[in-house]
Protein backbone atom coordinates (compact mmCIF):
# COMPACT_ATOMS: atom_id res chain seq x y z
CA UNK A 1 0.00 0.00 0.00
CA UNK A 2 1.59 2.94 -0.88
CA UNK A 3 1.69 6.51 1.21
CA UNK A 4 -1.06 8.65 -0.67
CA UNK A 5 -3.58 5.48 -0.11
CA UNK A 6 -2.26 5.58 3.47
CA UNK A 7 -2.98 9.03 3.59
CA UNK A 8 -6.72 8.85 1.88
CA UNK A 9 -7.22 6.13 4.59
CA UNK A 10 -6.04 7.73 7.57
CA UNK A 11 -8.53 11.27 6.10
CA UNK A 12 -11.22 8.95 6.03
CA UNK A 13 -10.77 7.62 9.67
CA UNK A 14 -10.77 11.02 10.74
CA UNK A 15 -13.57 12.24 9.35
CA UNK A 16 -16.22 9.01 10.55
CA UNK A 17 -17.91 10.16 13.35
CA UNK A 18 -20.20 6.53 13.69
CA UNK A 19 -19.02 5.40 16.98
CA UNK A 20 -19.11 8.66 19.00
CA UNK A 21 -22.48 7.32 20.38
CA UNK A 22 -20.87 4.07 21.18
CA UNK A 23 -18.06 6.02 22.73
CA UNK A 24 -19.87 8.83 24.63
CA UNK A 25 -22.70 5.88 25.79
CA UNK A 26 -19.40 3.73 27.67
CA UNK A 27 -18.20 6.91 28.99
CA UNK A 28 -21.57 7.75 30.48
CA UNK A 29 -22.45 4.03 31.72
CA UNK A 30 -19.98 3.91 34.85
CA UNK A 31 -22.20 7.45 35.97
CA UNK A 32 -25.41 6.24 35.08
CA UNK A 33 -25.24 3.04 37.12
CA UNK A 34 -23.81 4.61 39.94
CA UNK A 35 -26.72 7.30 40.39
CA UNK A 36 -29.12 4.48 39.68
CA UNK A 37 -27.77 2.35 42.42
CA UNK A 38 -27.64 5.17 44.63
CA UNK A 39 -31.04 6.10 43.79
CA UNK A 40 -32.33 2.60 44.76
CA UNK A 41 -30.45 2.53 47.62
CA UNK A 42 -32.03 5.63 49.23
CA UNK A 43 -35.58 4.20 47.84
CA UNK A 44 -34.95 0.90 49.67
CA UNK A 45 -33.93 2.33 53.26
CA UNK A 46 -37.57 5.53 52.49
CA UNK A 47 -39.47 2.19 52.34
CA UNK A 48 -37.84 0.39 55.07
CA UNK A 49 -38.47 3.13 57.45
CA UNK A 50 -42.30 3.48 56.18
CA UNK A 51 -42.60 -0.34 56.93
CA UNK A 52 -40.73 -0.38 60.39
CA UNK A 53 -42.93 3.04 61.75
CA UNK A 54 -45.85 1.21 60.21
CA UNK A 55 -45.35 -2.37 61.79
CA UNK A 56 -45.52 -0.02 65.39
CA UNK A 57 -48.03 1.76 64.76
CA UNK A 58 -50.29 -1.67 63.90
CA UNK A 59 -49.02 -3.38 67.28
CA UNK A 60 -49.58 -0.24 69.22
CA UNK A 61 -53.16 0.20 67.75
CA UNK A 62 -54.14 -3.54 67.94
CA UNK A 63 -52.74 -4.08 71.63
CA UNK A 64 -54.81 -1.39 72.25
CA UNK A 65 -58.18 -3.24 71.00
CA UNK A 66 -57.82 -6.79 71.58
CA UNK A 67 -58.89 -9.08 74.86
CA UNK A 68 -62.14 -10.78 76.13
CA UNK A 69 -65.48 -9.22 76.76
CA UNK A 70 -66.73 -10.34 80.39
CA UNK A 71 -70.06 -10.26 82.06
CA UNK A 72 -68.92 -7.37 84.10
CA UNK A 73 -68.93 -4.76 80.35
CA UNK A 74 -64.91 -5.07 80.72
CA UNK A 75 -62.27 -7.05 78.89
CA UNK A 76 -59.99 -9.33 80.07
CA UNK A 77 -56.60 -8.93 78.18
CA UNK A 78 -54.75 -12.78 78.28
CA UNK A 79 -51.50 -13.82 77.19
CA UNK A 80 -53.39 -15.62 73.95
CA UNK A 81 -54.69 -12.18 73.11
CA UNK A 82 -51.02 -10.47 73.46
CA UNK A 83 -49.38 -13.76 71.11
CA UNK A 84 -51.88 -13.10 68.32
CA UNK A 85 -50.97 -9.86 68.02
CA UNK A 86 -47.55 -10.25 68.02
CA UNK A 87 -47.83 -13.30 65.38
CA UNK A 88 -48.98 -10.47 62.90
CA UNK A 89 -46.08 -8.51 63.91
CA UNK A 90 -44.13 -11.77 62.51
CA UNK A 91 -46.20 -12.29 59.98
CA UNK A 92 -45.74 -8.65 58.31
CA UNK A 93 -42.13 -8.21 59.41
CA UNK A 94 -40.88 -11.76 57.54
CA UNK A 95 -40.59 -10.55 54.41
CA UNK A 96 -37.84 -8.39 56.01
CA UNK A 97 -36.22 -10.91 58.13
CA UNK A 98 -37.63 -8.36 61.74
CA UNK A 99 -37.90 -10.95 64.02
CA UNK A 100 -33.67 -11.88 63.40
CA UNK A 101 -32.90 -8.50 62.62
CA UNK A 102 -34.78 -6.98 65.03
CA UNK A 103 -36.69 -6.54 68.41
CA UNK A 104 -39.80 -5.55 68.99
CA UNK A 105 -41.35 -4.38 72.76
CA UNK A 106 -44.77 -3.76 73.73
CA UNK A 107 -45.30 -2.24 76.85
CA UNK A 108 -48.47 -1.78 79.42
CA UNK A 109 -47.72 2.12 80.82
CA UNK A 110 -51.06 2.51 83.18
CA UNK A 111 -52.34 4.80 85.44
CA UNK A 112 -53.03 3.72 88.57
CA UNK A 113 -54.31 5.97 91.53
CA UNK A 114 -52.54 8.78 89.67
CA UNK A 115 -49.15 6.68 89.29
CA UNK A 116 -47.52 6.00 86.12
CA UNK A 117 -45.86 2.35 85.89
CA UNK A 118 -44.87 -0.22 83.43
CA UNK A 119 -47.41 -2.76 84.46
CA UNK A 120 -45.86 -5.80 81.83
CA UNK A 121 -43.88 -5.82 78.69
CA UNK A 122 -43.69 -8.62 76.03
CA UNK A 123 -41.35 -9.10 73.15
CA UNK A 124 -40.36 -10.55 69.58
CA UNK A 125 -36.54 -10.68 67.93
CA UNK A 126 -33.53 -12.21 68.27
CA UNK A 127 -31.29 -8.60 68.54
CA UNK A 128 -29.91 -8.00 71.87
CA UNK A 129 -27.80 -5.31 73.87
CA UNK A 130 -28.39 -1.73 74.45
CA UNK A 131 -29.20 -0.26 70.41
CA UNK A 132 -32.47 -3.06 70.80
CA UNK A 133 -33.89 -3.80 74.24
CA UNK A 134 -36.12 -1.00 75.92
CA UNK A 135 -34.76 2.37 75.73
CA UNK A 136 -37.68 3.54 77.57
CA UNK A 137 -37.62 0.96 80.86
CA UNK A 138 -38.18 -2.64 82.08
CA UNK A 139 -40.02 -4.16 84.38
CA UNK A 140 -39.31 -7.92 85.99
CA UNK A 141 -40.81 -10.97 83.66
CA UNK A 142 -43.90 -11.50 86.28
CA UNK A 143 -44.79 -8.28 86.00
CA UNK A 144 -48.43 -8.24 85.41
CA UNK A 145 -48.94 -12.06 85.75
CA UNK A 146 -50.99 -11.89 88.73
CA UNK A 147 -52.28 -9.84 90.99
CA UNK A 148 -49.67 -9.50 93.88
CA UNK A 149 -48.07 -6.42 94.95
CA UNK A 150 -44.45 -7.39 93.63
CA UNK A 151 -45.70 -8.06 90.52
CA UNK A 152 -47.37 -4.90 89.64
CA UNK A 153 -44.87 -3.23 87.64
CA UNK A 154 -42.35 -0.59 87.74
CA UNK A 155 -42.48 2.97 88.22
CA UNK A 156 -42.61 5.09 85.54
CA UNK A 157 -43.34 8.80 87.28
CA UNK A 158 -42.47 10.73 83.67
CA UNK A 159 -44.35 8.25 81.67
CA UNK A 160 -42.56 6.82 78.52
CA UNK A 161 -40.61 8.20 75.21
CA UNK A 162 -38.04 10.24 74.32
CA UNK A 163 -37.39 13.68 76.57
CA UNK A 164 -39.48 16.64 75.82
CA UNK A 165 -42.40 13.66 74.22
CA UNK A 166 -43.21 11.94 77.19
CA UNK A 167 -46.54 9.49 76.64
CA UNK A 168 -48.71 9.71 79.76
CA UNK A 169 -51.52 7.14 80.88
CA UNK A 170 -54.77 8.71 81.57
CA UNK A 171 -55.84 8.37 85.22
CA UNK A 172 -57.47 4.40 85.59
CA UNK A 173 -56.72 4.01 82.12
CA UNK A 174 -53.64 2.66 80.08
CA UNK A 175 -51.29 2.82 76.81
CA UNK A 176 -50.12 0.23 74.56
CA UNK A 177 -46.48 1.77 73.64
CA UNK A 178 -44.33 -0.23 71.40
CA UNK A 179 -40.50 0.61 70.62
CA UNK A 180 -39.42 -1.58 67.20
CA UNK A 181 -35.40 -1.63 66.61
CA UNK A 182 -33.77 -3.08 63.31
CA UNK A 183 -30.62 -3.69 62.14
CA UNK A 184 -30.38 -2.20 58.60
CA UNK A 185 -28.10 -3.71 55.83
CA UNK A 186 -27.75 -1.45 52.33
CA UNK A 187 -28.86 -3.32 49.53
CA UNK A 188 -24.90 -2.78 47.83
CA UNK A 189 -22.24 -2.86 49.64
CA UNK A 190 -21.86 -1.46 53.39
CA UNK A 191 -20.57 2.35 52.87
CA UNK A 192 -21.27 2.77 49.27
CA UNK A 193 -24.53 4.64 48.91
CA UNK A 194 -25.97 3.70 52.61
CA UNK A 195 -24.51 2.11 55.83
CA UNK A 196 -25.50 -0.44 58.06
CA UNK A 197 -27.62 1.27 60.57
CA UNK A 198 -30.05 0.74 63.51
CA UNK A 199 -33.69 1.68 62.19
CA UNK A 200 -35.57 2.68 65.29
CA UNK A 201 -39.47 3.59 65.88
CA UNK A 202 -41.77 4.00 68.37
CA UNK A 203 -45.54 4.10 68.68
CA UNK A 204 -48.92 4.26 71.46
CA UNK A 205 -52.23 4.44 71.22
CA UNK A 206 -54.89 4.59 74.47
CA UNK A 207 -56.39 1.36 75.67
CA UNK A 208 -59.51 1.69 73.52
CA UNK A 209 -62.12 -0.39 75.86
CA UNK A 210 -62.59 -1.32 79.41
CA UNK A 211 -60.06 -2.93 79.96
CA UNK A 212 -59.22 -5.28 83.07
CA UNK A 213 -56.18 -3.68 84.14
CA UNK A 214 -55.15 -6.02 87.34
CA UNK A 215 -53.36 -8.26 85.33
CA UNK A 216 -52.51 -10.87 82.03
CA UNK A 217 -55.02 -13.23 82.20
CA UNK A 218 -53.31 -16.95 81.27
CA UNK A 219 -56.34 -19.49 81.59
CA UNK A 220 -56.37 -23.36 80.66
CA UNK A 221 -55.00 -23.93 78.32
CA UNK A 222 -52.17 -21.90 79.07
CA UNK A 223 -50.46 -19.63 76.58
CA UNK A 224 -46.64 -18.99 76.48
CA UNK A 225 -45.86 -15.69 77.62
CA UNK A 226 -43.45 -13.52 75.51
CA UNK A 227 -41.39 -12.27 78.34
CA UNK A 228 -38.68 -10.06 77.19
CA UNK A 229 -36.15 -12.05 78.99
CA UNK A 230 -36.27 -14.20 75.97
CA UNK A 231 -34.94 -13.71 72.38
CA UNK A 232 -36.81 -15.32 70.18
CA UNK A 233 -38.35 -15.25 66.44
Amino acid sequence: MNRHRIAARARALRRDRSGNALLEFALGLPLLLVAGMWGVELTNLAIMNQRISQIALELADNASRVGLYTGQATVQLREADINDVMQAVRVHGQSIGLATNGRVILSSLENASGTQRIHWQRCLGMKSGADYDSHYGTTTTTAGTNTDTANAGTLAPDGMGDTGAKVNAPLGSGVMFVEVNYLYTPLVGNGWFASTRRIHYIASFIVRDTRDFAQIYNPTPTATRMTCNLYTT
